[in-house]
């Protein structure tokens, strides 16, 4: 029997966790923070909660995701490389802190790397 990415990365607790714990460095962070200059406290928390379901969803776990897909959630936004390199940085920061395991951590990376083309934009 195969263990879903989900139960390996602790289930919705470890997952929630992981994704507050970006999201509140993203808001920090000097190049990211402009996503979210002009949000209020409830759009912030709507975001975040879509983004748990999301997650939840996509690793294995049993969670309904109310929210848009990727590409229709991030036009207009302006995302580029800049930003996307900036956001994997913090990702592998936030899941070295939580202790994901290198496996784990690179089926992250690997599904992070296939949502790229519908949230980033290309220039040319």
């Amino acid at each position: 029997m195969t263990v879903s990415l989900y139960d390996r990365l602790g289930g919705y607790d470890a997952i929630g966790l992981f994704a507050t714990q970006l999201v509140d460095r993203a808001k920090a962070d000097a190049l990211l923070g402009r996503f979210w200059a002009h949000s209020g406290d409830d759009r912030d928390a709507r975001a975040l909660q879509l983004l748990i379901d999301y997650l939840v969803r996509e690793t294995g776990g049993q969670m309904y995701y109310t929210g848009r897909d990727m590409a229709l959630a991030h036009v207009g936004m302006g995302i580029d490389e800049a930003d996307w390199a900036r956001f994997i940085e913090l990702v592998i920061q936030v899941a070295g802190e939580l202790g994901v395991g290198a496996s784990e951590g690179g089926e992250v990376l690997a599904f992070l790397d296939d949502l790229k083309p519908s949230i980033v934009i290309t220039r040319g």
